[in-house]
C-alpha cells in the first residue's frame, strides 16, 4: 500500500480529525493495542513503516517504541467499509503495552 492508494478526503476532514488504528500481531492475530492517527501520524506511517500515531493527550505525534525501543513494523494496512477505522498488522519488537504486557487488552471484564 502507499499514500496514492489513499483518499485522504474521505478518512480525513483536517489535520484535525483522527481515525482509530488497531494494531495486530500479523503471525498471531492478536489484538496489541488501540490508538490514534491524524493525517500525518498515517502518512509517516506509511513513509517509514514504523507504527506513528497522533497522541491526544500530548497533542503530539509520536513513534510506538520511540521511548521503550519496542518498535511496531507495519506489515499491512486496512481501511474499514466505513473509511473510519484502521487494522494494522505489525511485527513487534517487544510488548506493545507499556505496562509491559504483549497486550493492552489484559483486563477481562467477565464472561456474558
Amino acid at each position: 500500500m502507499n499514500a496514492s492508494s489513499i483518499n485522504f478526503d474521505e478518512i480525513f476532514k483536517s489535520e484535525d480529525d483522527l481515525v482509530a488504528a488497531v494494531l495486530q500481531d500479523h503471525r498471531t492475530n492478536q489484538v496489541l493495542m488501540l490508538a490514534w492517527m491524524n493525517r500525518s501520524a498515517l502518512e509517516l506511517t506509511l513513509q517509514t513503516g514504523k507504527a506513528t500515531f497522533w497522541s491526544r493527550s500530548r497533542s503530539a505525534i509520536w513513534v510506538k517504541g520511540e521511548t521503550s525501543g519496542n518498535y511496531q513494523k507495519v506489515i499491512s494496512i486496512a481501511l474499514d467499509c466505513d473509511k473510519d477505522a484502521l487494522l494494522i498488522k505489525v511485527e513487534s519488537d517487544g510488548p506493545a503495552c507499556h505496562t509491559g504486557e504483549v497486550s493492552c487488552f489484559i483486563n477481562e471484564l467477565g464472561e456474558i
